[in-house]
């Protein structure tokens, strides 16, 4: 009778569980979640911890400044593209860094401008102007790569249609 001593012996968990003998101590605190739980928790989580916007590290997607007026925008506009054409003393002295820092600086500024002011206008003009802006800021981004590549004449190349794509943008705008 080979299958009584089978018969005999005590159950015993699953090999995978993580059952044991030990006694768990009082101090150790243990969470145990089942897959009905945590499919209710995990989702509920999310959307709680997504939705505070009063986190002081939260990145912030928003293109526009929350508080800048479209009045603000337009004083600011005039100053900031000039300042993106006076990274050109930066390239040609070959201070690759420093032109780029001032490059990506100017243009962050110039590109809520001209975001708030193209949102401003009426929705007939707008996908032209978000066109041109698309293109201005390309040049922008091709320009930065070339500087870190060192490619002087890409660069200069870059620079003379951001001032051109600049020029029919800010005569559409103001």
């Amino acid at each position: 009778m080979s299958l009584l001593p089978l018969v005999q012996k005590p159950l015993t968990p699953f090999p995978s569980s993580n059952f044991s003998n030990k006694p768990k101590h009082k101090t150790q605190m243990s969470l145990n979640f089942t897959r009905r739980t945590t499919l209710i928790l995990c989702p509920t989580i999310s959307i709680t911890l997504l939705s505070e916007q009063q986190n002081a590290n939260a990145f912030d997607f928003r293109i526009t400044v929350p508080d800048q007026t479209l009045e603000e925008a337009e004083d600011g506009i005039q100053n900031h593209a000039n300042n993106l054409l006076q990274v050109k003393e930066l390239f040609e002295g070959e201070s690759w860094k420093e032109g780029q820092k001032a490059l990506r600086k100017n243009s962050a500024l110039l590109k809520q401008d001209m975001y708030t002011i193209i949102q401003a206008k009426p929705g007939k003009q707008r996908p032209e102007l978000r066109k041109m802006y698309s293109i201005l800021f390309n040049y922008v981004t091709t320009m930065d790569f070339a500087a870190r590549d060192k490619d002087v004449p890409r660069v200069w190349e870059c620079y003379d249609n951001i001032v051109i794509a600049l020029n029919n943008l800010m005569s559409r705008l103001l």
